[in-house]
């Protein structure tokens, strides 16, 4: 009887410490103070749910919520279906290939906060290139500091500058990796370019679409760091995203208790509809 070598378990354990020390601790503290109010001077006093019967009859909660998922809903119907259509136009041979993926990446390189802070100039009305062209040259009133609309155009524009070339890059790695004798077989049948992607590409994309579904909404539901810099939450309240809403209450107000409770509230949405997203786009492949 062959035995099993447990050795190897050792060369986990690195990786299992620091995923508990970079995660499980701080969600333990999270939990911790999610029950208690604390007045500082390590001072804490039970509350029990308190905290999270408050944060989930908030009327604040439930706008930023709704703001938050309106954000993700714009992101995922325009990123998705413009990142396969660009993936679809891209050479697959040729010297233009590295140029074109070179190209896509580029945008995902630079960090959140010069994204956001290079928009915030972009779009200034009286400094910005594209705020100036669109007041001065097009005569369209735009000014993202007053206009909650022009607010809520500028971040949605922004992130799928900056994120959509990971859509692309993925559905690229899918498209790649169909054999040619597919296209083949569908030349020979005469098939049209739609059945071609209907019956061909799609299903073959179906996985590394999964992944980016999935990615960019976690990444566009948890996102802070760009509309913060970009409009840091206004005009009023109108782009104060739930991520926003949770560092204000945070470190604005210093209200840890409820800050705790939002937080873990958060973190179970995200899970929640995560596992939605994944059942729903595997269900066939289950069967």
């Amino acid at each position: 009887m062959k035995t099993e070598n447990q050795k190897a378990w050792f060369f986990v354990l690195p990786v299992l410490l620091l995923v508990a020390f970079n995660a499980l601790i701080p969600i333990m503290t999270v939990v911790n103070y999610s029950v208690q109010e604390t007045f500082g001077d390590n001072l804490f006093f039970w509350e029990g749910l308190t905290w999270f019967e408050q944060i989930l009859r908030s009327e604040r909660f439930h706008a930023a919520l709704g703001r938050q998922f309106l954000f993700t809903f714009l992101i995922l119907i325009i990123e998705v279906p413009l990142g396969i259509a660009i993936a679809l136009a891209m050479p697959k041979k040729g010297i233009w290939v590295p140029v074109c993926l070179v190209t896509m990446a580029l945008p995902m390189l630079i960090p959140w906060n010069v994204v956001g802070a290079m928009w915030n100039i972009f779009t200034l009305p009286d400094i910005g290139l594209l705020g100036y062209f669109l007041n001065s040259v097009l005569g369209i009133d735009y000014n993202m500091t007053q206009s909650p609309v022009a607010a809520w155009i500028t971040i949605v524009t922004m992130d799928v500058w900056h994120w959509t070339s990971l859509v692309v890059l993925l559905s690229y790695a899918g498209l790649v990796s169909i054999p040619d004798a597919y296209y083949q077989a569908a030349k020979i049948d005469g098939a049209s370019p739609w059945k071609v992607f209907r019956y061909i590409q799609l299903p073959k994309m179906k996985t590394v679409l999964t992944i980016a579904i999935l990615l960019r909404f976690m990444d566009s539901f948890n996102i802070y760091t760009e509309p913060f810099v970009l409009t840091g939450g206004g005009p009023g309240n109108s782009t104060t995203l739930l991520s926003i809403d949770l560092v204000k209450i945070a470190l604005g107000q210093f209200d840890l208790g409820p800050a705790a409770a939002m937080s873990l509230i958060y973190f179970a949405i995200t899970l929640l509809v995560s596992w939605l997203f994944y059942t729903l786009m595997t269900k066939d492949d289950a069967k």
